[in-house]
């Protein structure tokens, strides 16, 4: 974690905050930030506030349309009195303050003493809580109740945009307490966070699981499951704030999908994507998206799932422009239902009436069904090498392919033009180019007639001179020209000795094998390997030894 000393990390990082954004202050004693600009006579004012460790959230969420001030405290720790009291005196425009609290002791008590000195003061204020966790809901009703969480955000802005058009202090409380009672969250973790200056992550979660039901102060969940499939998380997420909230056919929501600080962008929109479909089955309409990071836990690995039921009041509200920074510049205001699901690039449809060639097919579906099965290991060695994308890569490409039809009854053309199409269409990056085009020549020499040794190698030297030509790898740089080169210099021999088939493949296999292992000492001076210089010595190149385990492959068909 980036950081000068572990005591400063807040204070370090509100130095940041503030010089890189327009309309905020900061006031060290005792510690509280407000908009630059005052607001209107009149106007209500709005403040929040929590542990810090949580960004955006409150910080984020401070300007026009919004917080008008924001309490933080120490990491996971709630603000004191005396700031939420100073912060509220330095806001009140004579309109009246709204304190928008979340559900933990200590922030309920310190904004609740902070009212009562308020109160000294002849400042009329009030408080909207956010209680929306319900992995803390008991039915019986006892405890502290529900946490509050990411409906946090939800509550500030439509109370910010009722504050920014001029209602009451009680409307805007109204208004404010109606949002936070039709709204309920729920959270998951992959990974667990670490606090500044700590050697050890907050709890232990074992690779492979997840904890449902996780808080957003690092606290464990209230079950620990093995990790599930996309479409089950959400429905075990939903489930409950459905039942919560007893959402029926014909209820409105507004659907938050929020990352809790290390989720990528990608994963947040594929869970939306999985939340509109579960709640397009049940009827219920999802008037506004909100897909991003909000609320966070540090640097926990998850996410959350927040419903709120609305009205066209409340949508209002929330289509209310905002000039927080933290808040979409273009947040979306319709819904399209989710589409079917699909991969990228083209299908392929074989021939309607396909030849079998089973020596190819079978050759090449072996080969296919190993590169399949070993992508964990080559996923490890591009790690170690590259960029650790190049497994997922190869499974992108060969997952399209059907190796019972292959293996069966695909001819050789038919084989190579399948697989080449899926390297193309799907795999993406340099390798799935280079594994695209060097498949190709195959397909091209196969189209014309038999697949003997002469049209192998003369298939195998024009994919290693398309390849070296569009990359500009020559033997020795630490990629699959490593194995493709011996393997056609073997291959050439072979032919020009007019050797025995088995024998020739044989030694070619070998010559492969041998040019991959070779690349296990060297620096890598092309691809992805090249960038991180002699990290790479020591690691088999994983293109050089896929092209090895094709050639291993060939022999005995």
């Amino acid at each position: 974690m980036f950081m000068r000393s572990a005591k400063t990390f807040v204070p370090d990082a509100l130095r940041g905050l503030t010089a890189s954004t327009d309309d905020i202050a900061w006031n060290p004693d005792p510690g509280y930030l407000t908009r630059a600009q005052p607001l209107p006579k009149g106007q209500v004012a709005i403040v929040s506030g929590g542990g810090s460790g949580h960004e955006p959230m409150h910080a984020g969420f401070l300007g026009a349309g919004m917080l008008t001030a924001v309490c933080p405290g120490l990491v996971f720790t709630s603000p004191n009195a005396l700031q939420i009291h100073e912060a509220s005196k330095a806001v009140d425009a004579g309109g009246g303050v709204l304190h928008i609290v979340k559900n933990y002791t200590g922030d309920v008590m310190n904004f609740g003493i902070a009212r009562e000195l308020l109160r000294e003061d002849n400042i009329d204020t009030d408080v909207v809580l956010v209680e929306d966790d319900v992995a803390t809901e008991r039915a019986d009703g006892d405890g502290p109740g529900r946490r509050g969480t990411a409906a946090t955000v939800v509550v500030e802005k439509v109370c910010g945009a009722a504050a920014e058009r001029g209602e009451s202090l009680a409307e805007v409380v109204r208004i404010g307490r109606l949002v936070a009672q039709s709204a309920r969250s729920m959270a998951v973790a992959l990974a667990p966070c670490t606090l500044p200056g700590a050697t050890e992550p907050s709890f232990d979660l074992p690779a492979g699981q997840m904890e449902l039901g996780i808080g957003i102060h690092g606290e464990r969940g209230r079950e620990r499951i093995d990790a599930l499939p996309a479409p089950e998380l959400v429905r075990r997420l939903t489930d409950p704030i459905i039942d919560s909230l007893q959402l029926a056919e014909g209820d409105r929501v507004i659907a938050l999908v929020n990352g809790l600080g290390a989720t990528h962008p990608l994963e947040l929109q594929l869970l939306f994507a999985e939340l509109g479909e579960y709640l397009g089955e049940k009827g219920i309409h999802i008037e506004r998206p909100l897909v991003g990071t909000f609320v966070t836990a540090m640097n926990m690995a998850g996410a959350s799932i927040t419903l709120v039921r609305v009205d066209d009041q409340i949508l209002e509200l929330w289509d209310a422009p905002s000039a927080a920074p933290a808040w979409p510049n273009s947040p979306t205001r319709s819904y399209s239902a989710v589409g079917p699901r699909e991969s990228f690039g083209p299908s392929y449809t074989p021939p309607t009436t396909p030849t079998s060639d089973g020596n190819i097919g079978a050759w090449v579906a072996d080969w296919a069904q190993k590169v399949l099965d070993e992508e964990p290991a080559l996923t490890d060695l591009d790690r170690r090498a590259g960029d650790g994308d190049f497994g997922t890569n190869m499974v992108a490409a060969l997952e399209q392919l059907d190796l019972t039809e292959m293996r069966n009854t695909y001819s050789a053309s038919t084989t190579f033009d399948a697989i080449s199409q899926a390297y193309l269409g799907h795999a993406g990056g340099t390798s799935g180019a280079l594994f695209g085009i060097w498949f190709r020549h195959f397909f091209r020499v196969a189209r014309e007639g038999t697949l003997d040794l002469a049209t192998i190698a003369a298939a195998a030297r024009a994919g290693l001179d398309n390849i070296t030509a569009l990359g500009g790898a020559r033997p020795g740089d630490k990629t699959m020209v490593d194995a493709i080169a011996p393997a056609v210099d073997a291959l050439e021999e072979g032919v020009r000795l007019d050797g025995v088939r088995a024998d020739v493949l044989q030694r070619t296999s070998e010559a492969a094998r041998a040019g991959a292992e070779s690349t296990e000492v060297m620096v890598a001076s092309r691809g992805r390997a090249s960038y991180v210089g002699e990290a790479a010595r020591g690691v088999v190149d994983p293109g050089a030894l896929v092209i090895a385990w094709f050639f291993e492959c060939a022999v005995g068909h």
